[in-house]
């Protein structure tokens, strides 16, 4: 109940402000202004035509990155020689900002999709990697052991004992990487694309529409909010073993 409560605070507080210092439109516009903008594009179709765009590019980002993300984790999770090898380039890549990386995909890859998914896959690979071999790590040796000795296979292990020992971590880089995506998506359009909400920021900010500019920002911040909840229910019903009180 504390969440509504919060936001209608917020607003209030932020409808104080504008009236109060009375600050023009394209500086900081009230909220009656931006819902009014906001119904205006949602009836012409602009609205959802660029979030579609938008989360078509994020989703296909979480897909490729979290696949490639979490199959070379668990090949440096159980390789001491692989991490040792690879690490240092996997490290030293986290270096370079993906703002000046994306101009590069946009230039290698064209402005259409595929870069603004490859932007999408890179910001959120990183930190998945690391959970999920820190993951894969924290299974307890003595059960390693005990599973061996039952003579499990190695897709038994990983079925019965690895995965389910890791998925609290794994969802906690999930966490991280499905907000992530979104970032990464809003970069690779401020790059170069003529469509999306990270384009129908920049087109706001060019016409001094701020009223659309928020309408857009809102838009990402729902999108990242409904994927984080759509992660922590999956994480509530996979793992609900261990709250069985809660059930």
């Amino acid at each position: 109940m504390l969440a509504p409560v919060v936001l209608a605070a917020a607003v209030l507080i932020w409808e104080l402000i504008v009236r109060i210092a009375d600050y023009p439109t394209f500086l900081l516009p009230a909220p009656r202004r931006v819902a009014l903008r906001f119904l205006a594009v949602l009836r012409e179709g602009t609205l959802l035509t660029h979030t579609l765009v938008t989360l078509s590019e994020v989703l296909g980002g979480l897909a490729l990155g979290l696949s490639v993300a979490v199959i070379l984790g668990y090949l440096l999770a159980k390789s001491r020689t692989l991490e040792q090898i690879l690490s240092p380039y996997i490290v030293a890549s986290q270096a370079v900002p993906i703002v000046a990386l994306a101009p590069l995909l946009v230039i290698w890859f064209g402005a259409g999709t595929l870069s603004k998914v490859l932007v999408c896959a890179l910001t959120l690979f990183f930190p998945v990697l690391i959970n999920t071999i820190v993951g894969i790590r924290s299974v307890d040796r003595e059960l390693n052991e005990l599973m061996q000795s039952l003579n499990a296979s190695r897709w038994q292990v990983f079925r019965y004992l690895e995965l389910p020992a890791s998925l609290p971590v794994l969802f906690g880089g999930l966490k991280v990487g499905v907000t992530l995506s979104v970032i990464g998506a809003v970069v690779g359009e401020f790059v170069g694309a003529d469509r999306g909400l990270g384009f129908l920021v920049n087109l706001a900010r060019g016409l001094f529409d701020t009223p659309l500019m928020f309408v857009a920002l809102f838009t990402l911040m729902a999108i990242a909010l409904t994927l984080y909840l759509l992660v922590s229910t999956l994480e509530r019903w996979l793992l609900r073993w261990r709250w069985p009180e809660e059930i």
